[in-house]
C-alpha cells in the first residue's frame, strides 16, 4: 500500500494524499490542489479535509477517488440512497439541500462571468424544488451482463466507470417508477445492452413515447410562471417557440399573445402538440415540423420581429450557430432562452449579446434536478435600442 504523501509537485496513479477542498466545480467535483496540480474529487464539500487516491493524472490536473473524510463540513448530511457514491445519477445527496441551492447559484454565476462576461447581479437565487426526493417522472435504466455473478445488472451507469450498478430503487424517482423498476427486475431484458425507459405520463398531455417532456412535475408550475412573467414583461404580441416538443410552452403561453408558432423536428411531437393545443381551445397558433434554422427567418418575417418573442429550449449542446446568427440578424423584440446546461447557455448568450445587439435582463435558475449537479435556467434577453 502506498504511504500517505504530503503536497508534492508530481503525482502518480495510486498515490494517496490528504487535501483540502477549496471549491466545487460545475458538474459536482470538488477542487483541491497538490503542488501545481488541480485535483478533482467527487462527493465532497468546500472546506473539507479528505484523504484521496489518485486515479488519473493529466498534464495540468488529476482526478482522485474519495477514501475518507477526515474533517467534515457542517453541511454534510447522510445520503438517503444506499447506492449513492456508486451510482452516477446523483452528485449532491451528501449536501444539505439549502447549501445545494447556494452552490448551484455560485456555479452559474462563475460560468456566466467566465464564459459570457456577465455580472452575477443578473442571476436570481435558485428556485427550490418543493420535493427534493421522489421527483423524477422519467428515468432510463440499463442492463449489462455481469460475468462474475453470471447474471444481469439492471440499473444506472456507475459514477467511476461505464459499468452498470445493480439497483432495486431510485430515491429521486417518483414512487410509480420504483414500482416499474421492480417489474423490470422481475421480467428482465433477454440480454445485456438493452435500455429501458420508465415514465410517469403527465396528466392531460399527449406525449409520444420518445418525445421530450420536463422531468419534474413538482416544479413545473413555477417554470411556467417564470416563462409567463418574462413574456409579459417583454410585451411581445407574437411567440415563436423553437424546439417546442409537444407544445408545452406554446400551449402554456398562448393566452398571452395574438398568435404563435411552434417549431420541432420530431414529427410525432408536432402531432401531439396540435392535440394538446386543441384540447385547451387554443386556435391562435400552429405547429410546424422542421429544422429551426430553416423555418426561423420566414417566421420572423411573417410576424414582424419587432413584435415577436422567440422562445428557445434547445438540447444540452445549445443553439445551432446558424440559428444564433439568424437571431442576431432578424433581431426579435425578445428571446427567452431555457436550458439545463448553464455553460452552453452562457456561451450562446455571449454571442447573442455581442456588439450590443441584445441585453441580458435576468436569469432565473430553477432546481429541476435536486441531488444532482444539473440545474434549469430561464434567461430573458431584450433587443437593445440601436443608435
Amino acid at each position: 500500500m502506498n504511504e500517505v504523501i504530503a503536497q508534492t509537485p508530481t503525482l502518480s496513479v495510486g498515490n494517496r494524499c490528504s487535501v483540502t477542498i477549496v471549491d466545487i466545480a460545475f458538474g459536482g467535483e470538488g477542487v483541491a490542489r497538490v503542488g501545481e496540480f488541480v485535483v478533482f474529487v467527487p462527493f465532497v464539500l468546500v472546506g473539507e479535509v479528505v484523504e484521496v487516491e489518485i486515479t488519473e493524472v493529466k498534464k495540468r490536473f488529476a482526478r482522485a477517488r474519495l477514501l475518507q473524510v477526515t474533517q467534515a463540513s457542517p453541511h454534510r448530511v447522510t445520503p438517503l440512497c444506499r447506492y449513492f457514491g456508486d451510482c452516477g445519477g446523483c452528485q449532491y445527496q451528501h449536501i444539505d439541500y439549502a447549501v445545494q441551492l447556494q452552490l448551484k447559484h455560485k456555479q452559474i454565476c462563475d460560468l456566466f462571468e467566465r464564459i459570457g462576461g456577465f455580472a452575477s447581479a443578473v442571476i436570481a437565487p435558485v428556485i427550490p424544488c418543493p420535493q427534493p426526493y421522489g421527483y423524477r417522472n422519467r428515468i432510463m435504466i440499463r442492463s449489462q451482463w455481469d460475468k462474475f455473478k453470471q447474471g444481469l445488472n439492471i440499473g444506472f451507469i456507475r459514477a467511476d466507470n461505464r459499468l452498470v450498478v445493480d439497483i432495486e430503487e431510485c430515491k429521486i424517482a417518483e414512487p410509480a417508477l420504483n414500482e416499474q423498476i421492480l417489474h423490470v427486475r422481475a421480467h428482465p431484458p433477454p440480454k445485456g445492452g438493452i435500455k429501458v425507459v420508465l415514465r410517469v405520463a403527465p396528466e392531460n398531455w399527449e406525449v409520444p413515447r420518445d418525445s421530450f417532456f420536463q422531468n419534474n412535475f413538482f416544479l413545473l408550475p413555477k417554470l411556467v410562471e417564470v416563462a409567463r412573467q418574462c413574456l409579459k414583461d417583454g410585451g411581445a404580441r407574437f411567440l415563436v417557440d423553437v424546439y417546442c416538443g409537444v407544445g408545452f410552452f406554446s400551449v402554456e403561453l398562448a393566452d398571452l399573445v395574438q398568435g404563435f408558432v411552434g417549431v420541432e423536428l420530431d414529427q410525432q411531437a408536432i402531432k401531439a402538440a396540435r392535440v394538446n393545443a386543441a384540447k385547451r381551445g387554443h386556435a391562435n397558433g400552429e405547429f410546424l415540423a422542421g429544422r429551426a434554422e430553416d423555418l426561423l427567418p420566414t417566421l420572423l418575417d411573417r410576424f414582424s420581429a419587432a413584435d415577436t418573442c422567440v422562445l428557445v429550449d434547445p438540447p444540452r449542446t445549445g443553439l445551432h450557430p446558424e440559428s444564433l446568427e439568424q437571431l442576431r440578424q432578424t433581431r426579435p423584440r425578445q428571446i427567452i432562452y431555457i436550458s439545463c446546461h448553464p455553460a452552453t447557455m452562457a456561451r450562446d448568450l455571449n454571442i447573442l449579446c455581442a456588439d450590443g445587439v441584445f441585453e441580458l435582463v435576468k436569469v432565473n435558475p430553477l432546481d429541476m434536478f435536486p441531488q444532482t449537479a444539473h440545474v434549469e435556467c430561464v434567461a430573458d434577453l431584450r433587443l437593445k435600442s440601436m443608435p
